[in-house]
């Protein structure tokens, strides 16, 4: 069985693939002052929730935006199932090409995405992330993974907000019964939430025009299904994006 971890500035999910399906999905804080033991507890016990027997896993993938917990998570990793991580950076194989002006920029995780959106739909896409950044990965039909647009993440845009103007509170990141707010809850949630929808539609929209073909956009991380059902634009939903590109990026790196 396969461990595929992506580490996020916000949150590190991973998963246990059987070679039929995933069988495991687990999302935790990312912690950084965390030790290899600390986290090696920490997955151990989630592991055992659902009754995963940690000798069944015998390979390991690793996509990391933090680079403090590579080594920490691959330290981690070798104590969990006594086998080396395989690490996605530069000169691996992928099966895409990266064209953009400097391929090492390209973030792993916006890799992943790429390569699990061509392999699974193999037309041109754009990938949505909504993590910590919200993230718009272009992909043409061949495969090239052709550029990417960053915006600051739901979660950044209320913490801007709270931290800068004193009187607001914090707030649940849900849509508002209506666009115009009558109190402040329902006035920051309408800003926000239906903020970035049009931000989301606008830059998908101009994406689109940049590719050929039909093109999937595809909603993937945590924050996902709270703007994905409030827009046409999505074709898919994928929470688990990500996780699907380090398997197929594993199975290229055997």
């Amino acid at each position: 069985m396969l461990l595929a971890i992506d580490v996020g500035n916000s949150n590190i999910t991973f998963g246990v693939h059987n070679g039929d399906g995933w069988i495991d999905h687990k999302r935790l804080s990312t912690v950084i002052s965390r030790t290899s033991d600390e986290y090696l507890v920490v997955f151990r016990n989630l592991l055992y929730q659902d009754q995963l027997r940690v000798e069944d896993i015998d390979r390991a993938v690793i996509s990391s935006v933090v680079p403090p917990l590579v080594e920490t998570l691959g330290t981690m990793t070798r104590d969990l199932i006594g086998e080396t991580p395989l690490v996605v950076e530069p000169g691996i194989r992928t099966g895409i090409r990266i064209r953009t002006d400097n391929p090492a920029e390209v973030g792993s995780d916006l890799v992943a995405g790429a390569v699990a959106a061509h392999e699974l739909y193999r037309s041109s896409a754009i990938i949505v992330g909504f993590g910590t950044a919200l993230t718009f990965t272009a992909v043409d039909e061949h495969g090239d993974l052709l550029g990417v647009a960053i915006a600051p993440g739901l979660n950044a845009a209320v913490k801007t907000l709270i931290k800068d103007t004193a009187q607001l509170p914090a707030v649940q990141l849900k849509p508002p019964p209506r666009a115009i707010g009558r109190n402040t809850i329902h006035s920051i949630q309408s800003g926000i939430i239906f903020g970035y929808v049009g931000m989301v539609e606008s830059i998908v929209r101009r994406m689109k025009k940049e590719l050929a073909g039909p093109v999937e956009v595809i909603a993937t991380g945590g924050q996902a299904n709270v703007l994905a059902p409030l827009t046409a634009q999505f074709t898919r939903v994928e929470p688990w994006l990500i996780l699907d590109g380090l398997r197929l990026i594993a199975d290229k790196n055997p």
